[in-house]
């Protein structure tokens, strides 16, 4: 698993031209799964994504979490974090995750996260997205636990 977290003032993706997931201030999450990852590894980027301590505090310094400056989530499946280009110029995606397993997971995910954060949007898993953001700092942690 893989997630790609980059904080944002705000974020949206759209399918067809239409707005299928927005948010304010929060973490924008590209999520990449595996064909070995499991709900308990899940859990693991959960808990990692949900308590890290990026936002600034009054004092300038990246201690406060997601919870503590009432952050939103956008949580984007994105199955080319797993591209492996070390033969050709054309991206190898074996490694990817099989659909039905991997939007199983992605959807377990979002479910996890809504117990947590009030707030949390989706982009449709296997559609082609159009996603923007305002990344904020720039932030962006690429979490490969």
């Amino acid at each position: 698993m893989k997630f790609v977290i980059q904080r944002v003032n705000h974020a949206e993706v759209k399918v067809d031209g239409d707005i299928v997931g927005s948010i304010g201030k929060g973490f924008l999450v590209l999520i990449g799964i595996s064909d070995t990852d499991t709900k308990e590894i899940a859990d693991k980027y959960i808990k990692k994504l949900i308590n890290m301590r990026i936002f600034e505090n009054e004092n300038g310094k990246t201690n406060l979490s997601l919870k503590d400056v009432d952050g939103e989530l956008l949580l984007i499946s994105q199955f080319t974090l797993y591209a492996n280009c070390k033969k050709g110029n054309r991206p190898s995606f074996i490694e990817a995750g099989k659909p039905d397993m991997a939007n199983e997971l992605y959807e377990y995910i979002i479910s996890e996260c809504k117990k947590q954060i009030p707030v949390v949007e989706k982009g449709i898993f296997g559609a082609y997205m159009k996603v923007s953001l305002e990344n904020d700092g720039p932030f962006t942690i690429v979490l490969d636990i």
